[in-house]
């Protein structure tokens, strides 16, 4: 099978390099990353990512405005979504159809949370 590639959308540094380190080293999956909602949507038409793992709090361009943005480009419309958030569901308008992994997340089961969540053997 195809090595994955995975695009995770995030603001916070720490949280991209722990979550990348865990995708490319577990999982050995190709993971390129974002650190806002404007930069992920273009590296998702340019990098056309077989995933995306998309952090719902983040400044400027929220996750829910980055997913529906996602949604009306026709170069992402198809990209699963994953959310990656330490929000209450409340939060998380218009998402309730996503599925959602709770931050602070566990490195060595992220990988498998997220292939279960997508449908993907591990």
């Amino acid at each position: 099978m195809a090595c994955r590639r995975v695009l995770l959308i995030d603001d916070e540094d720490d949280i991209r390099e722990i979550a990348q380190l865990s995708l490319e080293m577990v999982a050995r999956w190709d993971v390129v990353t974002a650190r806002s909602g404007a930069e992920g949507l273009s590296r998702a038409a340019v990098d056309q990512p077989d995933a995306i793992v998309l952090d719902v709090m983040m400044p400027e361009m929220d996750g829910p405005t980055t997913f529906s943005r996602l949604r009306a480009n026709p170069q992402t419309q198809h990209i699963p979504v994953v959310l990656l958030t330490a929000t209450t569901p409340a939060a998380r308008r218009d998402l309730d159809q996503l599925s959602v992994i709770q931050k602070p997340f566990d490195p060595m089961r992220l990988p498998g949370q997220i292939a279960a969540a997508l449908g993907w053997s591990a």
